[in-house]
């Protein structure tokens, strides 16, 4: 099994299953995690077998290239996908309730309520035809017996929240007549108008410019400390994790390839993907020198390789890289899915 981690001494290590044995009582742990859609030519594997734990209030971010399996990760969570090609397996234990196993009417009662999203692109996903107020507002009357007049309250409240100015007027606008970044805005205060335990960021800062990303970063951040909201920030930008999140899982290809601490994983990548990433950003890299850059790209599902799917672009593949590859627990909060892991020196964005 994929999912499984072993320690990489004789010696007994610390089991770390998303590091679900580090958390007494995480609010979310995903075990084994693997979604395949069907197509004409059978099914075709996406992710397989992630495994991770979130802790109440903690905020990590889920990192990659495009198409390596974030977004459909989250969407899995939630059960967003197409049921007649979605195939989900795994379990998906959120406060101790399989959220794979819940039925369809009890699982609409757990989103916007109890575990929220933010999509990638607020323009598509908030409705043209209707007020941001009203939608606001809905999310809250869908989950608590509430009047209209109360609804509205509770929009201009959260819409004032996430930082709106003249948030009575805003919430009697169309989405058309906001900028991005308020749309940005309003779909955070949608997401957080029922106080969930849980919030999922699919890119929340893409297509916006890099004032409004800060400020999109500082207050989903400031959110999360002062409610105690935990926090999965899906994202391509190390940079954001790294002022953001309290911890980092790497993606690759479908699999989770590392899971740590943003400190350690800044200072001590122990997988060479992580490593390139890092080391392909102009803001953590060094100052002077050639940009570094991961060469090739990700396989597509319909040719994954076998063994370590990012042997052929690592520059640290040897023989024995073409075995399959399991998670090393190194420490009880990291681990890698390289079996050269305990020997490799890799060097990050900070000294």
């Amino acid at each position: 099994m994929t999912g499984q981690v072993e320690p990489h001494t004789s010696r007994q290590a610390p089991s770390l299953h998303g590091r679900s044995a580090a958390l007494a009582q995480p609010l979310l742990d995903v075990r084994n995690l693997s979604l395949s859609f069907t197509t004409a030519q059978g099914a075709l594997p996406v992710t397989r077998n992630v495994s991770f734990s979130i802790a109440p209030g903690e905020r990590v971010g889920l990192v990659g290239e495009s198409g390596c399996g974030k977004t459909v990760t989250g969407l899995s969570l939630l059960r967003l996908l197409p049921t007649q090609s979605a195939r989900i397996a795994g379990d998906v234990l959120f406060d101790g309730t399989d959220l794979l196993k819940l039925s369809p009417r009890r699982m609409r009662a757990v989103r916007g309520r109890d575990i929220a999203m933010i999509f990638q692109e607020p323009m598509s996903a908030l409705d043209p035809v209707f007020t941001v107020g009203d939608q606001i507002s809905e999310a809250y009357r869908v989950h608590f017996p509430a009047s209209k007049a109360e609804g509205r309250e509770r929009a201009i409240a959260a819409l004032r929240e996430v930082g709106i100015p003249a948030p009575e007027r805003r919430c009697d606008e169309y989405p058309h007549q906001l900028s991005g970044g308020m749309r940005q805005r309003v779909m955070i205060a949608m997401a957080l108008i029922c106080k969930p335990k849980l919030l999922i960021a699919d890119e929340p800062t893409t297509a916006l410019d890099v004032t409004v990303q800060a400020q999109i970063t500082d207050l989903l951040r400031s959110l999360s400390e002062r409610t105690g909201t935990a926090l999965i920030f899906i994202t391509h930008d190390l940079g954001v994790v790294a002022e953001t999140c309290t911890r980092m899982i790497t993606m690759y290809a479908g699999e989770v390839v590392e899971d740590a601490p943003v400190d350690d994983v800044l200072t001590r990548p122990r997988h060479p993907y992580t490593s390139g990433l890092l080391r392909s950003l102009p803001g953590l890299s060094k100052r002077r020198g050639v940009l570094s850059s991961i060469p090739g790209r990700v396989p597509s599902p319909q040719s994954m390789p076998a063994g370590c799917r990012f042997r052929s672009r690592c520059a640290h593949a040897v023989p024995g890289c073409e075995q399959e590859q399991r998670m090393i627990a190194l420490t009880p909060d990291h681990a890698a899915r390289c079996w050269r892991t305990p020997e490799l020196e890799l060097p990050g964005a900070v000294n």
